[in-house]
């Protein structure tokens, strides 16, 4: 396990290089990551490279016993190469060139970029190739699946749909065109989605285009990984991510990489209202799913943030370095803070680093320090894995999907996800959320929350999981389209109907407004944004209605279907309607489950095949007391205890 930082030579005087280094070591720092946005360092003219004031770098944090990750500078082109080749700039939807002077305006398509971006990528690779100080490498800087409308991006897609589709004919079947006289006669008369709202356009071409550019991306990244390992070979590869607006297919992205890279930035104001997620333990499952191994933490809070919007709360004490356990106890085996040095120019002057602008040693620093000299007592758990019982699908098409059109205010496919995972770890429960495509034999119970575009092969994998023994929940709005986003000319949830055991009689999405569910328990939640009502096939109906029109008709069942059981849930509660209900289902599903654990309290169970080790996080502003079931030995105090006691975002690590 390591703790490290992100480090900006290029940014600094190099009188601090040496200082910082020494600094670092001392603190108990011992990874960086250098050089993401240094193209213009490391070539500032055409064809003429200069490594050498990144050797002295590297030297000096080799020389303190510290190791590098070294990043292909391809988000950032210099100026030079933008003023010769314009073409190479992204293209917005309304045909203008995107102002270049900040970050990640290339296009990742652009032939002429791809040879300058090979060429950098292949000169630094073969520079530092047997160095071993540089222990890794990553690609680029938070990839997108960047829309853009160049001409060459508009060729590429016009291709890449013949290639799938055959001809135009076939793709005007597929996007169903004749809907607004919008067929095609001529392939060159497909462009990408324009810049009217998606919900404005076809959305088989939208959700086709966002396949493309997801693809291009996945592409961009083999590409440049593949001029890695050539130069060199062994090393590791990876490249960081986050939850931006224009995600692409993360498990494509990723898939020939060799471990997930995350930028983690947990908010720091803990919200009063229960049904307001704060916490980022969804977001490091997310990250682990994904190859579903262990992953980094590539950027970690470090600071207040703010640059383009402004300036959030600074970490409350306690925050730095219990979230940066908290990435730990969900699978993270480094977390590098971003940054070591907060920036004094440019945009990200007011993205707070650990030391601020006077450089001066302060608070931060040291709860960041006190970090650092925490992680030798967790070399026991180094290299131990999250075995879940419970896994979340995610589909990233059914997301892109729901964006290109939005069902009802509020409605959010990921905040569906989130609500089921607060639940189950609201009981200490370890879960994944993984692909919708990932095998699912090892798990008891499968929440697959809103499908809503169908894929052929999943659908046949959760009748399988299910007829075999399996328990699957799944919600409202799934079985709604087919593979080609559009609506599926039968009963909701379609393709589901047989395996829920109901069928959607009427849909009212209610938005905002709040209506009762009645469950046969006799207790009462509310509801919100979409109620289906459901008429019962071979189901059995768990909870009903009790307002509007339909009061009375069924809003959750349970199906028997070969040897498992399948669940449906036709609308949206809020957290205490989840609670209960994964409450009961693991209970019917015989997994071990801790009841009244304080409000913030999350545990996470790391196992390396002998011991279980159990961390226990006080994601809260208050003072937390858990009494533990046996006495179990603590890494964090080195002795036994009987009882837990936790101060805000204080954890505990427990050997059992």
């Amino acid at each position: 396990m390591r703790i490290g930082v992100d480090y900006y030579p290029e940014q600094w005087d190099k009188s601090l290089w040496r200082k910082d280094a020494e600094l670092m070591a001392e603190t108990g720092v011992s990874i960086v990551r250098l050089a993401e946005f240094a193209w213009s360092r490391l070539e500032p003219e055409e064809g003429s490279f200069d490594f050498s004031w990144l050797d002295e770098a590297v030297q000096i944090f080799s020389e303190n016993g510290i190791e590098v990750v070294l990043c292909t500078p391809t988000n950032c082109p210099p100026l030079w190469l933008y003023e010769k080749h314009p073409e190479i700039i992204q293209t917005g939807a309304d045909g203008r060139r995107i102002q270049i002077g900040i970050r990640g305006h290339r296009c990742i398509n652009s032939s002429v970029f791809l040879e300058y971006a090979k060429r950098i990528t292949d000169e630094m690779t073969r520079h530092y190739s047997g160095n071993s100080s540089v222990i890794a490498w990553q690609i680029d800087n938070e990839l997108e699946a960047y829309p853009c409308c160049c001409e060459e991006c508009r060729a590429d897609f016009r291709n890449w749909l013949i290639e799938k589709y055959g001809t135009v004919d076939n793709i005007n079947k597929a996007f169903g065109n004749s809907v607004w006289s919008g067929e095609y006669s001529s392939i060159t008369q497909i462009q990408p989605p324009s810049a009217y709202p998606k919900a404005w356009q076809n959305p088989a071409l939208c959700l086709d285009y966002w396949r493309f550019t997801s693809g291009c991306t996945a592409e961009y990244v083999r590409l440049l990984s593949s001029v890695i390992r050539k130069n060199c070979p062994g090393i590791q590869i990876t490249t960081n991510t986050w939850f931006c607006e224009n995600m692409p297919d993360l498990y494509d992205m990723f898939s020939e990489l060799d471990f997930v890279s995350y930028d983690n930035y947990p908010p720091v104001r803990i919200p009063k209202n229960p049904d307001e997620f704060y916490s980022h333990a969804f977001h490091l499952d997310f990250m682990r799913g994904i190859k579903q191994q262990n992953f980094w933490i590539m950027e970690q809070l470090s600071g207040l943030t703010g640059s383009w919007a402004p300036m959030a709360p600074t970490p409350r004490p306690g925050q730095i370095k219990g979230y940066a356990l908290q990435a730990i106890a969900h699978g993270a085996d480094t977390v590098v803070h971003f940054r070591w040095r907060t920036a004094i120019t440019g945009a990200e002057m007011h993205w707070h680093g650990i030391l601020d602008h006077s450089g001066a040693l302060n608070r931060r620093y040291s709860e960041f320090r006190e970090l650092c000299k925490i992680l030798p007592k967790l070399e026991p758990v180094n290299g131990a894995e999250i075995y879940s019982e419970t896994a979340i699908l995610y589909s990233p098409e059914s997301e892109c999907a729901f964006k290109i059109q939005p069902q009802t205010d509020g409605f959010y496919y990921l905040e569906q996800m989130k609500y089921f995972h607060a639940a189950f770890t609201k009981y200490g429960a370890n879960i994944d959320v993984i692909s919708s495509e990932a095998d699912l034999s090892r798990y008891k119970i499968v929440i697959a929350p809103s499908l809503y575009v169908n894929n052929e092969q999943v659908t046949k994998k959760l009748k399988r999981y299910v007829s075999e023994g399996g328990t699957l929940v799944m919600t409202c709005r799934s079985g709604v389209k087919d593979e080609n986003n559009n609506c599926i000319m039968d009963a909701l949830p379609a393709v589901f109907k047989e395996l829920v055991g109901a069928e959607v009689v009427e849909y009212d999405p209610i938005g905002w407004s709040e209506q009762s569910v009645a469950a046969n328990d006799g207790k009462a939640f509310s509801c919100k944004q979409w109620c289906d009502v459901l008429k019962l096939n071979t189901a059995e109906s768990l909870a009903e209605y009790a307002d509007s029109f339909y009061k009375g008709a069924p809003a959750v069942t349970v199906n028997k279907y070969g040897r498992g059981t399948a669940y449906y849930i036709g609308t949206v509660g809020k957290m205490d309607f989840y609670e209960d209900f994964a409450g009961k289902i693991m209970e019917q599903c015989g997994l071990s489950k801790l009841d009244g654990l304080p409000t913030g309290t999350e545990i996470t169970t790391r196992t390396d095949g002998e011991c279980d080790y159990i961390f226990i996080f006080n994601n809260s502003e208050n003072d937390v007391e858990i009494n533990l079931p046996e006495t179990m030995y603590s890494l964090m105090d080195s002795a036994d205890k009987e009882k837990v006691k936790l101060k805000p975002f204080e954890m505990d690590v427990l050997r059992k």
